[in-house]
This record gives structure tokens, sequence and C-alpha cells, in this order.
């Protein structure tokens, strides 16, 4: 039976968890990392969710996301297009009901599979896809793209940072969350153990901001989350240049 009356961590975000894998990791190619950072990702879902009913949870995600997006200081107009990218099991895209969602994930199908919390049919305005970010394209470019402690899962960051750009339209704007590094040797030796089996890729806040300014992303604002030892959550709000998209305001220009 489902345990209920869990208390839940507002602040930490979901599989920041540090998995240490054996030394002799550091001999696999990022392809190999990154398929045996997928096969654990699963495999943290599934004992993760194993014990919370599907109703709370989902309860205190939306919470979460609300609360979330109320941080990041950026309002959607009703109708604008949003992707969810690396978008987990319940990722942002379970509080949009009033947007045009597109929802990317290569475990997808996985979750569905395995996981009670995520069922596609409970969200029918969302498009979904059972794929790499790197091989995702649309007729359509979105307004706001959410890419939520995901950019250091991937197996190609260059590749998946350009795409993500590539999808985001003139105007528009880029969320970004992830974990990154307060110490360059702690980060020098992650990135060749590495340790955390779950992150194939190992980053400091400036370098992360440096690969969104070099694609031609403006920096908004940069909010610290969550300060801990080794990282620090950080959400970068990004505009892509040109003009801005009607159907997007920031809230502290409104």
């Amino acid at each position: 039976m489902a345990k209920t009356g869990r208390a839940f961590d507002f602040t930490k975000p979901e599989g920041s968890e540090i998995i240490f894998a054996p030394t002799n990791i550091n001999i696999l190619s990022m392809n190999l990392r990154w398929r045996c950072a997928q096969f654990f990702e699963l495999r943290w879902w599934k004992n993760y969710l194993n014990s919370r009913d599907k109703s709370e949870y989902l309860r205190w995600k939306k919470t979460y996301w609300l609360d979330f997006l109320k941080n990041s200081g950026l309002r959607l107009s009703p109708g604008a297009g949003v992707l969810d990218a690396g978008c987990g099991p319940a990722g942002i895209f379970t509080i949009l009901h009033d947007y045009k969602v597109d929802a990317v994930d290569p475990l997808l199908d996985q979750y569905a599979g395995m996981l009670p919390h995520f069922q596609p049919a409970d969200y029918p305005y969302v498009r979904f896809f059972s794929q790499t970010l790197e091989s995702f394209f649309t007729a359509k470019r979105c307004d706001v793209g959410f890419w939520q402690n995901a950019i250091n899962h991937v197996a190609n960051l260059e590749g998946s940072l350009d795409r993500l750009v590539a999808l985001v339209q003139p105007g528009g704007y880029l969320l970004l969350s992830v974990d990154a590094h307060n110490y360059h040797w702690i980060r020098y030796l992650f990135q060749r153990l590495p340790a955390d089996i779950l992150h194939p890729h190992q980053f400091t806040c400036a370098e992360y901001a440096k690969m969104l300014t070099t694609r031609g992303l403006g920096i908004e604002r940069t909010i610290l989350i969550k300060k801990s030892g080794i990282f620090n959550y950080y959400l970068f709000v990004a505009r892509a240049a040109l003009p801005a998209n009607p159907a997007i305001r920031a809230s502290d220009s409104a």
C-alpha cells in the first residue's frame, strides 16, 4: 500500500542526488556513460515513486511548479507554445493546461509502462515525444522552452543546446535550471572519475551561462534556488534575440 503524509522538500530538485559509480567508469565513452545514466535514472524514479501515492505526489509536484514559475518572474499568456525538454514523468507540463505543450524525454515510454504516476492520457493538452532532445524537430518554434535539471543528463551537450536554442523563436524565453559546481577542483574530479553516475556533465554556473550567451541568448536573471556544499541549484532566465513575443511578458516589465 502506498504511504501517505510524506513531507516533501520544495527546494530540492528531484534526480539531483549523487549516485556514486565505480571508479572504472572513467574508461567509458560519453555515449556509454549516458546509457548508464539513463538506466540509473529510470531505476531512481521507480524507487523514488514506489512508496508515494499518485494523487498526493502530483498535488505536491504541481504546487512546486507553480512556485517555480512564480519565482522565475515570467508570466505566460494563454495559448503560448511551450516546450518541456527533459520533462521526466512529472515535469512542468503538469500545470500548463492553458498552453500548447510539447514534452520531450527519451524515457517517456518506459515511464508510461512502469510508473502509474505518469499516464499521457491524463494530459490531453500535451504532445509527448519519447526521444532525445537532439533528435526532436517540430514545424513551429515555441514561445517558452523549459529545461529543468536536465542539461547535465544528455548524451550530446552541445547538440542538445543547439537544438533547444533553435526550437525557441526570436524573442522567446528559455528557462534552464541546473545543479552547478561551486568548486573547480571538485568539478575536475567529477568530470574524470566520474563520481556522479546520473549526470554525465559537470560544470560551474559561469560555464553554463557562457553556453547560453555564446548561442545568442541574453540572460535576464540568474536565480539561486538552493545553496548547498558541492552544488548550487540555479535557474537561468534567458531570452532569444530579436522582437519580444506578445504572448509572453516578464513580470518585472509588465
